[in-house]
């Protein structure tokens, strides 16, 4: 009967009790299907192994500070495509609203709505069969005054204990970005992931700021840990240089991983440090392509972008003619190309040392799949615990104080001479060490944060995890 509907206007005041929101402002959208919460810090786990996830949410309208901490089972994860027509996966939650003394359990979508007016969209999915909209008409239920919000937040301002970490990345889906999340909130401390695509710098001689969707500006991190996937990296560089110029400690500077990622300039310094790599040549005008074969010691030879990451870019020629033809079809595209000698005796292995702040904290041997000649894990290779040399621990050690770089993925092969250095990697990946050590990487690299920042946690922490110090 339409006499029992609750009569709400274009936006109210409701409640969410059991992810402990007391009161928070929703726009009314009968055109909108599902309903969305602005929550950030979206991290997935397992409670008695059902799925379950955690989120921060900003209850308030242009209030960044204000934060309560939610969780609750996942119910669903689907595709939502948003009102300016970009599409994401959002993780779907079934909770109770309150709402006019009445309360019902209803589906909302997590999402971050920081560029949005409203902290919450109440769809028509939840409406049903509940509610009438008077579209002219906004608070028909009622405005929540500010000592009524002061007393349901109150206890939510507590000063922060620990440090408030910002994870600059481009999806907060990966296993590494949710792994760094994960450790830094396991040590107590408040880890955001700020996406690189949403931040926005303002430059100013006297107050340099940044600033995130919806305006917000973020003046309030202890530390950086910048996460650039390599299409990003001018604009990634920036940011991270701006956090610099603002005083923020970054875990690795703006210019150690830009010069880790130009491949020509990385060799160079990487050499003068005396490290070994393998013969490369590098040479700009197709009429130089014998001389430049010859130069490596010819067919089999290994062609690379310069611009070329993960392997990708990476490709193997095994003759000489194919090799001209790569290299020449290469240069008819302008494209810049290394060429590199081919260490057959590596049968398809590579080593990979992850340093954090000048120490090798745990080393893997990568094979690659059957038929291919990169031992990548992403391409179908494997990843088991090896013991490296001393040799090989002074390399990796050096060519990541080389490159100026706290965090560092070294890549090493084994040739016949020495052990000869492949890439140092800015940005490594968790997934594949991690899997392999069962050793918590990640957690490694929140310390390193600690220990250059002198964070002492509590003592109930600490003497829970000396066993996992090596």
């Amino acid at each position: 009967m339409k006499e029992h509907k609750i009569i709400v206007g274009s936006e109210e005041w409701c409640a969410l009790p059991k992810i402990n929101i007391p009161g928070i402002k929703a726009r009314v959208d009968s055109g909108a299907k599902t309903s969305a919460l602005h929550a950030v810090n979206i991290t997935p786990f397992k409670k008695n192994g059902i799925p379950w996830v955690s989120f921060h949410v900003h209850p308030l309208q242009d209030d960044g500070k204000t934060i309560v901490q939610c969780e609750a089972m996942v119910y669903d994860r689907r595709k939502v495509k948003s009102s300016s027509g970009n599409s994401e996966m959002r993780y779907v939650i079934k909770t109770t609203m309150s709402i006019a003394d009445d309360c019902w359990d209803i589906e909302i979508t997590l999402t971050n709505r920081d560029s949005m007016g409203y902290r919450m969209l109440l769809g028509r999915q939840a409406m049903s069969g509940k509610m009438l909209v008077d579209p002219e008409s906004s608070c028909l239920l009622g405005e929540l005054s500010s000592d009524i919000i002061n007393l349901y937040y109150k206890k939510q301002d507590t000063p922060r204990t620990g440090l408030k970490i910002g994870l600059l990345a481009s999806n907060p889906d990966l296993y590494s970005n949710r792994r760094i999340i994960e450790a830094g909130q396991e040590r107590g401390h408040e880890v955001e992931f700020l996406s690189i695509k949403d931040c926005y710098i303002k430059l100013d001689g006297k107050n340099p700021e940044m600033h995130y969707r919806g305006g917000r500006i973020l003046n309030d991190f202890d530390a950086i840990i910048p996460r650039i996937r390599p299409s990003a990296t001018f604009y990634g560089c920036a940011l991270t240089r701006h956090f610099e110029a603002m005083g923020v400690y970054t875990l690795n500077s703006a210019s150690a991983i830009t010069q880790s990622r130009d491949k020509l300039y990385a060799l160079q310094l990487l050499i003068n440090n005396g490290l070994p790599i393998p013969t490369t040549g590098f040479a700009n005008s197709p009429l130089d392509t014998d001389e430049l074969i010859k130069m490596v010691g010819g067919a089999p030879l290994i062609v690379k972008l310069l611009e070329g990451t993960q392997g990708k870019g990476v490709v193997l020629a095994e003759t000489k003619k194919a090799a001209e033809s790569l290299i020449n079809a290469f240069k008819s595209l302008r494209a810049n190309i290394l060429v590199q000698e081919f260490i057959k005796e590596a049968g398809g292995k590579d080593i990979r040392c992850f340093v954090i702040n000048g120490k090798v904290v745990e080393s893997i041997m990568r094979t690659a799949a059957p038929g291919e000649f990169r031992a990548n894990i992403h391409m179908g290779g494997s990843a088991s615990i090896t013991k490296i040399t001393q040799e090989e621990r002074r390399i990796a050690i050096l060519a990541a104080k080389t490159m100026n770089l706290k965090v560092a993925g070294v890549d090493i092969i084994r040739g016949q001479r020495s052990p000869l250095l492949l890439e140092v990697n800015s940005s490594p990946g968790l997934e594949g060490i991690e899997g392999a050590s069962k050793k918590d990487i990640a957690g490694k690299m929140i310390e390193a944060i600690e220990k250059d920042l002198k964070y002492k946690r509590n003592s109930r922490y600490n003497s829970q995890n000396d066993n996992q110090e090596e």
